[in-house]
């Protein structure tokens, strides 16, 4: 399997960056809110949970929007305001001493929702066979973050407040903003069609029997994660002995150790195209640490056991499932199908909180672990019926200096190329990529183009 090139790894490294500064700017007040939003004036408990719960709210109601217009808007243009809306919903929150104020600051920043449309930008930017592990890392940006997150977060807080944890989240959404300006790639993008209508695109990825599927186990894996984050920090005190400013310690080495160990089965999944028995694989792993959590976590090793196998399962699920997305929707529809998967992600993030509380409250630690495997299984028996993804390849192409007019024509030429399913232009580095099915494409039919085929 080749390795990514020099333009990949900058998209890559780029994305995954600006992912997770947003990311760690979320993640860092949920360890501490419960605690220092009882000083807010008009504080109660269900305002409290409603101040952190609304970004992702607002989240699912706007992914899709963003998504249908990502497939006909420039994309990074679209990140910018998103960024803007995250700097500008911090600010809101950081000068409120109402928790009203807190709750309008969270919802503007949910309403940064730009999740699908950097993944359909990452899409763009790595070809076919290199999507899995670009996603992998979008996915370990992810999790890194949320262990820095629940380290950062108690210390930040304690050392400048509530408000002053606010504002870092506004300085991390400005580096963001830097980074996306200056180090993302625009890409000429270019498909084989483009529908004729919003509703028409929006109707196509929701109809689409697999991406339903997928969009199933997003909600699924992000409503479980959050129900085990209702329960899991009370244990890690109770029965682990472990101080709440210390269970960062826990989340890093766990979550480290769980990429490493996900690295062959990604390697599996695309150098031997068994993505659908590696993905199959995953969702058994989250079960088995599902069930390692409802039956031992009387003790910190037996917590830290059943949070290890969970997160393996776990982050190669959120390496797969994004990645298959993108090889699944239909051309010109990533931005659309994107949406819509992470609208599914942050819906089951909520619904989990509400279900994780309740379970609780009302049956113990015991039966919430127990349900969550049964729902992991329940999954397992939808995906067992998942198609393998078609074997796509991709070709990269080289071309000389060219003006936007000769650009569009040569968009435009390669689109109209038998078997070519999607050509993304990246004018800086003088490269095009092709999506193409080998069976129909042949190589000399670019003869009369002024392009070389890169080795």
């Amino acid at each position: 399997m080749s390795s990514m090139n020099a333009g990949e790894r900058r998209a890559v490294f780029t994305l995954a960056s600006l992912f997770s500064l947003r990311m760690i700017g979320l993640f860092m007040i949920m360890p501490v809110f419960a605690l220092y939003g009882r000083e807010l004036a008009g504080a109660t408990p269900v305002l409290i949970g409603l101040a952190i719960g609304v970004y992702g709210l607002a989240q699912a109601l706007l992914q899709i929007p963003l998504g249908l217009l990502a497939d006909r808007m420039d994309r990074k243009r679209l990140i910018l305001m998103g960024l803007v809306l995250f700097a500008a919903g911090g600010v809101i929150a950081a000068v409120s001493d109402h928790i009203y104020g807190v709750i309008l600051g969270r919802a503007v920043q949910g309403a940064g929702a730009i999740s699908g449309v950097v993944m359909a930008l990452l899409a763009d930017l790595t070809r076919e066979e290199q999507r899995t592990k670009a996603m992998a890392a979008i996915g370990a940006s992810i999790g890194v973050s949320f262990g820095l997150a629940f380290v950062l977060g108690p210390w930040l807080a304690g050392m400048f407040g509530l408000h002053g944890l606010f504002w870092s989240t506004v300085l991390l959404g400005l580096a963001g903003m830097a980074v996306c300006l200056w180090l993302v790639p625009r890409p000429l993008n270019h498909v084989a069609h483009t529908p004729a209508s919003y509703g028409q695109q929006l109707r196509e990825s929701l109809a689409h029997g697999e991406l339903l599927r997928l969009n199933a186990g997003i909600f699924t894996l992000h409503a479980v994660m959050t129900a085990c984050f209702t329960v899991l920090p009370v244990l890690l005190l109770q029965n682990g002995g472990l101080p709440a400013a210390h269970h960062g310690w826990v989340y890093l080495p766990v979550l480290f150790g769980s990429f490493i160990a996900i690295v062959p089965a990604i390697i599996m999944a695309e150098r031997k195209r068994k993505m659908r028995q590696v993905f199959l694989l995953a969702i058994a792993v989250l079960a088995a640490g599902l069930a390692l959590l409802s039956g031992f976590h009387g003790g910190l090793w037996s917590l830290v056991t059943g949070l290890l196998v969970f997160f393996v399962g776990f982050n190669l699920l959120e390496a797969l499932l994004p990645s298959l997305v993108s090889k699944l929707c239909p051309p010109g529809g990533k931005g659309t199908a994107m949406g819509i998967y992470s609208s599914s992600q942050f819906l089951g993030a909520f619904v989990g909180g509400v279900m994780g509380g309740f379970l609780q409250a009302y049956y113990g630690v015991t039966v919430l672990f127990a349900v969550l495997a049964l729902l992991v299984v329940l999954w397992w028996m939808l995906a067992v019926w998942m198609a393998e993804p078609l074997a796509l390849a991709s070709v990269m192409l080289r071309f000389g200096a060219m003006t936007p007019l000769k650009l569009d024509e040569l968009a435009a030429g390669l689109r109209g190329v038998a078997g070519v399913a999607e050509v993304v232009v990246l004018p800086a580095d003088a490269v095009a990529y092709l999506r193409v099915d080998p069976a129909v494409f042949d190589p000399a039919s670019l003869s009369g183009l002024p392009v070389t085929v890169a080795t």
